[in-house]
């Protein structure tokens, strides 16, 4: 059955709640995180010369809107949970947006490259295709988009507070492909382990 209007904003309404009220043990959990083999993904397959326009959503404290622009790239944030966007304008410097994933209201044309590192899997799969469109029509033309998720076998529900739906490879395909994306490359992380240790799945797409 759909999930109505109602029940999806109750969804966004639950999951940044969940943040919200653990804002700051999650920067302090997450601080350390080493996510350099994602933003290698994506700026490698940026084409044209740098600095480049990034846009990170899901973007949360701002740790990875600081790396941005320590290596020369014009970053902007965009979080739902206002407490991650008060970090994050803070802790980075850099223009941060409030905006809920399931009522986006981006610019046309403006990014070069998407960083969504560890955040689509919150979107409802009725709605990832809507929200997949939109992530393409704020890249400029051949421009890049980063995800990472944990990956599963396309169940979807409620985790420990948070709302989240977990594809395999050939559904995650299949959905960003339908949105008018090629893809570039996937791979599972932490790398060097064996695949059951391996719960995330990264993947990069060049807007068609």
């Amino acid at each position: 059955m759909p999930l109505a209007p109602d029940e999806l904003a109750a969804i966004a309404a639950r999951t940044l709640a969940h943040y919200s009220a653990s804002a700051e043990p999650f920067r302090e959990g997450t601080r350390d995180h080493d996510v350099s083999q994602n933003i290698h993904a994506l700026l490698s397959a940026i084409n044209g010369e740098a600095p480049y326009d990034i846009l990170d959503i899901g973007c949360g404290p701002g740790r990875d809107l600081r790396t941005f622009t320590a290596l020369g790239h014009r970053a902007v944030g965009l979080d739902g949970a206002p407490q991650f966007v008060d970090m994050a304008r803070t802790d980075s410097g850099c223009e941060v947006w409030h905006q809920d994933l399931l009522a986006l209201d981006l610019p046309a044309a403006q990014f070069d490259g998407i960083f969504a590192n560890a955040v689509l899997f919150h979107v409802p799969s009725q709605e990832l295709p809507r929200v997949l469109n939109e992530l393409r029509a704020t890249l400029r033309p051949r421009g890049v988009l980063f995800t990472s998720n944990p990956r599963g076998n396309n169940e979807e529900g409620w985790n420990r507070g948070r709302y989240g739906a977990y594809h395999d490879l050939e559904r995650w395909r299949s959905l960003v492909t339908a949105a008018g994306f090629a893809e570039i490359d996937h791979y599972y992380r932490p790398a060097g382990l064996p695949r059951e240790q391996q719960p995330w799945l990264a993947s990069v797409w060049r807007a068609c």
